[in-house]
């Protein structure tokens, strides 16, 4: 018996959407892990900043190893337990909480960084760094299984043993008033409105101090300073767009379904922000590399003696400002 066209159809599109899955989730891993090399291999680069976008790649690579494998097997509508999927799924948010948190943390080291410069280094100091990045992580582990402790859709599927089995899919097991008020507004919404706060006064310190070293003519050591920090600002907030632009498509599709349930969203629209949500965590190490010397410079070299076999060429002495060192810690 020949297959109906529906069916064809239907699994053409599931192949379409394994196919683009599986090319974003190895540019995801293989760009997050050169980022996790970089900052290892970079003595410069082993600083307070770069130990936040580590844990940010982390998070990516989890995305590319967990999130888009789980993805593709709750689209595929598998049979499983009820808290087998809801399990599966909460992974999936704590991935996204861990990103969002250690984008937050990033922003709040570089206004301290332009805020407090001659404090910055006493306040931020590596340890502190390691456990913010830890709380972060145990932060989003916490937010993303609140789900498992009730605020589920087990009800909604009625009396369901612990054997009983369901299809497996996102919206089965999660409730949207948790998505809506408690993802996406408490852990989504309100954490990019303190970045973009955050980075607004960020610029506005470093614009400052750039205007008043012009007038004076003076001190080209802090002008370079706050000229590297402008720099990496806008590389980081450029980061930090690429995630809001990536994300809220995706938000915003489940504050219509939940505020709107007789709204119609094409599955298709739907497959467009899930790819848009992936495809982040492969943008930010083209970023990095593209944006940031120090790390563009460190790629080079790991490109031409691992995957070239020739020796790396000697890189340039940093262009340091030893007056300036003895008051602040100028690695970026």
């Amino acid at each position: 018996m020949s297959s109906s066209p529906g069916i064809k159809a239907r699994e053409h599109v599931d192949m379409m959407y394994i196919s683009i899955e599986t090319a974003i989730a190895l540019a995801s891993v293989l760009g997050n892990v050169l980022v996790v090399v970089v900052v290892c291999v970079n003595r410069s680069l082993r600083n307070t900043t770069f130990c936040f976008i580590a844990s940010l790649a982390v998070a990516d690579i989890a995305v590319g190893v967990l999130v888009i494998p789980l993805a593709i097997i709750i689209s595929l509508g598998l049979n499983t337990q009820f808290y087998t999927c809801l399990f599966l799924s909460c992974l999936l948010l704590i991935i996204t909480q861990s990103s969002i948190l250690s984008l937050l943390a990033i922003a709040i080291d570089r206004y301290l960084r332009v805020k407090i410069p001659t404090r910055y280094s006493i306040i931020v100091t590596q340890g502190r760094a390691y456990v913010a990045v830890c709380l972060c992580w145990i932060l989003s582990i916490l937010t993303g299984l609140v789900p498992m402790i009730g605020w589920n859709n087990r009800d909604a599927q009625g009396n369901l043993s612990t054997s009983s089995e369901i299809v497996c899919e996102f919206t089965a097991v999660m409730r949207m008033d948790y998505m809506v008020y408690f993802n996406f507004f408490g852990w989504v919404v309100v954490p990019l409105t303190i970045m973009i706060a955050l980075y607004a006064e960020i610029f506005r310190v470093i614009r400052r101090q750039l205007n008043q070293r012009a007038e004076a003519t003076c001190d080209g050591d802090r002008d370079r300073y706050y000229r590297k920090e402008l720099k990496l600002a806008k590389s980081l907030a450029l980061v930090f767009f690429l995630f809001g632009v990536c994300w809220l498509p995706i938000h915003i599709m489940n504050c219509i379904n939940f505020f709107c349930p007789k709204c119609y969203i094409p599955k298709s629209a739907m497959y467009v922000g899930i790819f848009m949500s992936h495809v982040n965590s492969a943008l930010n190490p083209m970023v990095y590399a593209f944006r940031i010397d120090r790390f563009q410079v460190t790629l080079v070299q790991i490109t031409r003696r691992c995957m070239l076999c020739k020796p790396p060429e000697p890189t340039p002495c940093p262009n340091s400002t030893p007056a300036l060192k003895k008051k602040e810690d100028v690695n970026l």
